[in-house]
């Protein structure tokens, strides 16, 4: 079964840890992604860097998809909109602590549950690793 990403369960997550401890969270962002709304005078090296603390920004929406909140920006009101998949990472500013995240595009393939390998052989469950002549050293303790 393939399931939703982890990723916005993680951001809220992080986001509420960072609160709690009295920090400033900030979320690193893929400015060119698709469907990402934040001001591009602000973006470097295509990316840029957002203060989402509650005195910060206002209506803060993290959701499965998307975050999403009104910001000011130079003094310019703006709404910011990001993808999920645009959030590259979330951490406190004081001291960094948080979690970057990986690309979704170079995600391993996870192993096949039903136990086979790519190939589509069944591996067999009670075959033995390959014998180096040795008996296995066990023996019954009274």
């Amino acid at each position: 079964m393939t399931m939703s990403s982890s990723r916005s369960h993680l951001v809220r997550a992080l986001y509420d840890w960072i609160i709690e401890n009295d920090c400033t969270p900030y979320i690193l962002v893929n400015a060119f992604a698709d469907d990402v709304q934040v001001p591009q005078e602000h973006v470097k090296d295509g990316q840029i860097i957002l203060n989402i603390s509650p005195s910060a920004i206002q209506s803060l929406f993290i959701r499965s998809d998307a975050v999403d909140f009104d910001g000011r920006f130079a003094g310019i009101p703006k709404r910011v909109y990001v993808p999920i998949s645009a959030v590259m990472g979330i951490y406190a500013k004081e001291n960094g602590q948080g979690m970057i995240f990986d690309s979704d595009a170079n995600l391993p393939k996870p192993p096949s549950p039903t136990g086979t390998d790519d190939s589509g052989i069944r591996k067999d469950a009670g075959s033995k690793p390959s014998s180096t002549g040795k008996k296995p050293a066990l023996r019954v303790v009274k």
